[in-house]
């Protein structure tokens, strides 16, 4: 290992493992969400974290210590201090959109030192795909042996994604969804991002889709029974416990509570049967980057975002 090299963590969790592993360099910990709330194009600036800070305090009441965020952040003051960055994220879209965010502070601070990506996903002889804190340490270090060392090429890629993102128009990560890189989930993650929007036909995401489903096809006991099977279940998406909790929430008003367990009422099989759009009835706000969410409806036939009828020009 290069004693020079900047590591870069999507969490503590990660950071604490490689503290483990004795990987003794200098490690600067990243910890958002930014696959959910508002953000814009200037990351590198105060009001793009003030930004950030009211939108986690307003909906998961997490207070940002700014003095620990600046302490992380002052990690990239002495860079020439470094010959190289390794960027350690996970296959999933929570982890891709944080990824996107952090090429693009460094690309806002003109930094060019050589950018490794640490990626996990499938490994050999599992059948699930894996976290970096879920690798065992043969698997870990035998990741970062294999870094990936991103081209300028892929760099202008993360960067249009990120604008795009904190853009208007979400049907432009369309033709990104083909477009070869050293990303090899972005795919998936772009195409998870567009089927997050409420499909025009029942109102309802994927994964909301799906968890409904779950409970359909399952004796889930509980909503925290119905947490972990969610956790388990959900693809793509890479979410936590507080980001599931609040979506199954959201469902409520699909599923009742009886002595046997969680079962669907009228509502939620006409949501599984796709027999009425329950959009604003759900009434999720939510904004992913810069566009809230209930402006738009994802047309499964069509493969792409079409605008709400309230909010067609």
């Amino acid at each position: 290992m290069a004693e020079t090299c900047l590591h870069i963590t999507n969490g503590n969790n990660l950071t604490d493992y490689l503290r483990e592993l004795d990987f003794e360099e200098e490690i600067l910990t990243w910890q958002e969400i930014l696959c959910e709330g508002p953000t814009i194009p200037a990351i590198n600036s105060s009001e793009f974290f003030d930004i950030r800070a009211k939108f986690l305090k307003d909906n998961y009441d997490i207070e940002v210590n700014n003095d620990e965020l600046q302490n992380e952040l002052s990690k990239l003051d002495n860079i020439e201090n470094y010959t190289e960055i390794n960027l350690w994220f996970e296959y999933d879209l929570f982890c891709h959109i944080n990824l996107l965010g952090v090429i693009n502070l460094l690309h806002q601070r003109e930094i060019s030192k050589p950018l490794y990506l640490i990626c996990s996903g499938r490994v050999e002889g599992e059948k699930n795909l894996k976290g970096l804190s879920e690798l065992n340490p043969e698997e870990l270090k035998n990741h970062y042996e294999n870094k990936v060392l991103l081209s300028d090429k892929d760099k202008d890629f993360a960067v249009a994604l990120w604008r795009t993102y904190c853009g208007k128009d979400h049907n432009i990560f369309r033709p990104y969804i083909l477009k070869d890189s050293s990303f090899k989930y972005m795919s998936n993650c772009l195409k998870a991002h567009l089927e997050r929007f409420p499909n025009q036909k029942n109102g309802l995401s994927v994964l909301e889709e799906n968890i409904l489903k779950i409970i359909n096809k399952n004796n889930v006991k509980s909503t925290h029974h119905l947490l972990g099977y969610s956790l388990n279940y959900q693809g793509y998406y890479g979410f936590g416990d507080t980001q599931l909790k609040r979506i199954i929430q959201g469902l409520s008003i699909f599923y009742d509570e009886t002595p046997k367990g969680l079962m669907l009422n009228r509502k939620g099989h006409f949501a599984i049967l796709k027999q009425h759009n329950f959009a604003s009835e759900l009434n999720n706000s939510l904004t992913y980057g810069g566009i809230n969410r209930l402006h738009f409806q994802f047309n499964s036939d069509l493969n792409k975002l079409v605008k709400t009828n309230l909010h067609v020009n």
